[in-house]
């Protein structure tokens, strides 16, 4: 009996079989090469070693806090009087919305509000020293400007009128570097008003001190701005009301006078009546114009009281601080992981290049 001949394989699997028999040849190649690859991933383990013991960890500290802009809500309740209040130029409506949406967020990396903040004092362990001493001392800043004559020496304790070349370039310098690699400010959800202020620092007081300083500043100057208008009515309105207030006592004083120069003043002498009567005429129209400021005042101090934002600090940066510091087993089996990934690569390229060249 006849065999039928021997079916031709099929190219999938003569695909698969070349595949497994290149994958065991570069299995024993590697293996044939142990040596490298363990010198490789011996290398590697001390370079991780030495990593993670050199390298300064740094130091994360964060500050959220809620923004609650009550400008927002409506101000039909002061409608009624608005007309009133006009009448004497005060504003009861409230701001005109220059810090609406994430402007806040673009205040904080402002150079004015950056260069505040290096300027404002702090204590570190006891002793009071300036913030941009500080991040100079933190980056060794003063021993690299130890051979320059312009540098060495330079002090930022002096009023900011007195400021030089030197110490305003060294600002913009520090700014331009904290917003770059330091300083994150950001909405974790776009729907909320949380907002979030991080600073990344080698120097864990930095960090903090830096953090609470700058969001302590920002706030009381969005607040301030947010709201300077209407407390410039309000100071307006209480000289308005005092100046009133004077005349009021002023005309009852002179009424009380007039009465007191002729206390039995002949009836039919309509005369000696009449300095008495003017007198009392100052005192009612002084009466209605005082009632009417303080009206309005009143008015002013509710409206101040709604438009200022309210700023909720939520969670404040709290020693130890947060820190991206590598374990030195991780640092050591990190290390040998990328050596042996380095090693493998390198050993199969060049069998692919000597096979490439016979």
């Amino acid at each position: 009996m006849m065999n039928s001949p021997q079916q031709p394989l099929a190219a999938d699997e003569i695909s698969l079989k070349n595949w497994i028999n290149s994958f065991g040849n570069m299995r024993r190649h590697l293996f044939a090469r142990w040596k490298i690859i363990g010198f490789a991933m011996l290398t590697g383990g001390i370079i991780g070693l030495a990593y993670t013991s050199f390298r300064k960890p740094t130091y994360k500290a964060v500050c959220t806090f809620v923004l609650e802009d009550n400008g927002k809500s409506g101000n039909s309740g002061l409608g009624q009087y608005s007309a009133l209040a006009s009448i004497v130029g005060i504003d009861v409506n409230g701001g005109s919305g220059l810090f609406q949406g994430d402007n806040i967020i673009e205040l904080y990396k402002s150079r004015s509000m950056i260069e505040r903040t290096l300027l404002s004092p702090a204590i570190f362990k006891g002793r009071q020293q300036l913030l941009i001493d500080r991040y100079i001392q933190m980056n060794k800043l003063d021993l690299a400007w130890a051979d320059s004559p312009k540098m060495k020496g330079i002090s930022f304790a002096i009023p900011k009128k007195d400021f030089k070349v030197e110490q305003d370039s060294i600002i913009s310098a520090i700014v331009e570097n904290l917003n770059k690699n330091y300083l994150t400010v950001s909405k974790p959800d776009k729907k909320l008003t949380i907002v979030s202020v991080q600073v990344k620092a080698p120097d864990p007081l930095f960090a903090k001190a830096f953090t609470e300083t700058i969001v302590n500043n920002v706030n009381t100057f969005y607040i301030q701005t947010k709201t300077k208008g209407m407390v410039q009515n309000l100071v307006l309105l209480q000289k308005q009301a005092d100046s009133v207030r004077r005349a009021l006592n002023a005309s009852i004083s002179g009424t009380a006078a007039a009465l007191d120069i002729y206390p039995n003043a002949n009836p039919i002498m309509q005369s000696l009546r009449v300095p008495s009567q003017k007198r009392q005429v100052d005192v009612q129209a002084a009466s209605a114009i005082y009632s009417e400021v303080v009206k309005n005042l009143e008015i002013a101090k509710g409206s101040l009281m709604r438009e200022t934002p309210l700023i909720q600090v939520i969670d404040e940066p709290v020693l130890p601080l947060p820190n991206d510091r590598i374990g030195r087993l991780k640092g050591i089996l990190t290390g040998m992981g990328i050596a042996l990934l380095v090693a493998t690569i390198s050993i199969l390229i060049m069998r692919s290049y000597h096979k490439i060249m016979e």
